[in-house]
């Protein structure tokens, strides 16, 4: 729907505005970032509304519509910091080529209005050590896998459907060439070039000012008569279509398996891991309530009295989410030291008796009186890093809580 009204801003008719919606609505990025709930399900609806509304701004700028612009640019800061790769995009283009509103308080408005939202983050990430900073840099250096620019850009072909380039790309030709829309390419360009820059990137990210672009092809598009619309509108559906599978659960997993193999595609990850049969955004839908099972099993063996006072301590939030949801009442209380469940700190605990998943018996028996292995997890369609992992007993815990906690800690 934004990406429809970023084409009737640009001039697009009805049949430009649903060319646009169609197109982003089948593309398997669209698809899979929206299948499940996170920050970038919200990231794909704030940013062609800022887009939206700096178009507007930009045509007739108002102090309203300034407002309106740094408001949503407050609210997406809040949601997830890679909105700023938006506003750098629009401060480089405001000084390429409308420096002059530079001179009138809209701007500065909107970018106020953005700050302020963004400042209670700051004073939390300030106070709390910017724990962002250090996750993006670990994920950067120790998680992503070395960003290659070509196979970027290739991934970004397929990641919007194939099919959808002849309007995406006439949307950067024809936004770079007029200049009521050059907005939207200087958007695409400055992101791209900061993604490039940085290294490792997810090609999802570069979606973010692509949706524009589809809205500005969309109109162009539209120019050239319903023919070529319907045209390029069936180019994007068809071409789509055997993607489908890729990017939501559509196939019982034998099938999606098969039909993998069939088209000579082989499970990829932009992370540092070893794959097994399955891509990991669907790897990491197995195993979780398996994983819990195994645990309340291990929990079973408890000696009287001990579930209350013991704690299970797991190496992620996937984990540990997963013990919440799928163990509560059934295992002790969860305790991580990865991302946000670190910060949370460590749990009030007698040292007594603790369940370990993963953990190596020997680095346990350095920390603990006495280690036993007393179950394993596993599942054989789950990321190769979840399967085959040992849960220990382990009781009398010797080292220091908070110096052992600290030394745990990973952001990545």
């Amino acid at each position: 729907v934004m990406t429809g009204l970023v084409a009737r801003q640009l001039g697009g008719r009805a049949n430009a505005q649903a060319l646009a919606a169609l197109a982003m609505g089948v593309a398997p990025d669209s698809l899979g970032t929206g299948h499940f709930y996170s920050m970038n399900a919200i990231d794909f609806v704030l940013w062609p509304c800022a887009t939206l509304l700096a178009l507007g701004a930009l045509e007739t700028p108002t102090t309203r519509r300034w407002i309106g612009l740094g408001i949503v640019l407050g609210l997406g800061l809040l949601n997830k910091w890679s909105v700023l790769w938006l506003g750098a995009g629009l401060a480089a283009y405001l000084v390429i080529a409308r420096r002059h509103l530079l001179r009138t308080p809209g701007p500065w408005i909107a970018a106020g209005l953005a700050a302020l939202f963004f400042a209670p983050n700051l004073w939390w990430e300030a106070r709390t050590g910017w724990p962002t900073l250090e996750f993006m840099h670990n994920a950067r250096t120790e998680k992503m896998v070395a960003l290659r620019p070509l196979s970027f850009l290739w991934s970004q072909v397929l990641d919007l459907g194939p099919g959808a380039a002849p309007l995406w790309v006439a949307g950067l030709v024809a936004s770079l060439a007029r200049p009521a829309w050059r907005v939207i390419g200087v958007l695409y360009l400055a992101t791209l070039a900061i993604l490039l820059a940085s290294g490792s990137a997810r090609t999802e990210y570069i979606a973010l000012p692509s949706l524009a672009l589809f809205g500005a092809g969309a109109a162009w598009w539209g120019m050239r008569g319903r023919v070529a619309t319907l045209v390029v509108g069936a180019l994007a559906l068809v071409l789509a279509v055997p993607l489908v599978p890729f990017a939501i659960p559509i196939l019982p997993v034998q099938e999606f398996i098969a039909y993998q193999a069939a088209l000579g595609q082989s499970p990829a990850t932009e992370e540092r891991h070893r794959m097994g049969p399955l891509p990991q955004q669907y790897a990491d839908m197995f195993g979780w309530p398996e994983m819990a099972d195994s645990v309340a099993r291990v929990a079973e063996r408890l000696a009287p009295g001990e579930m209350q006072r013991a704690i299970v301590v797991v190496d992620n939030y996937g984990e540990a989410g997963a013990l919440d949801r799928f163990g509560a009442g059934r295992v002790p209380r969860v305790a991580c030291q990865h991302n946000n469940w670190y910060l949370w700190g460590p749990p009030a605990w007698d040292g007594q008796v603790a369940l370990l998943v993963r953990a190596d018996s020997a680095d346990a028996a350095r920390e603990f009186d006495h280690v036993e292995v007393a179950g394993k997890i596993d599942h054989p369609l789950a990321m190769p890093y979840e399967r085959d992992l040992p849960i220990l007993i382990a009781r009398g815990f010797h080292a220091d809580l908070k110096a052992a906690w600290a030394q745990g800690k990973h952001f990545e």
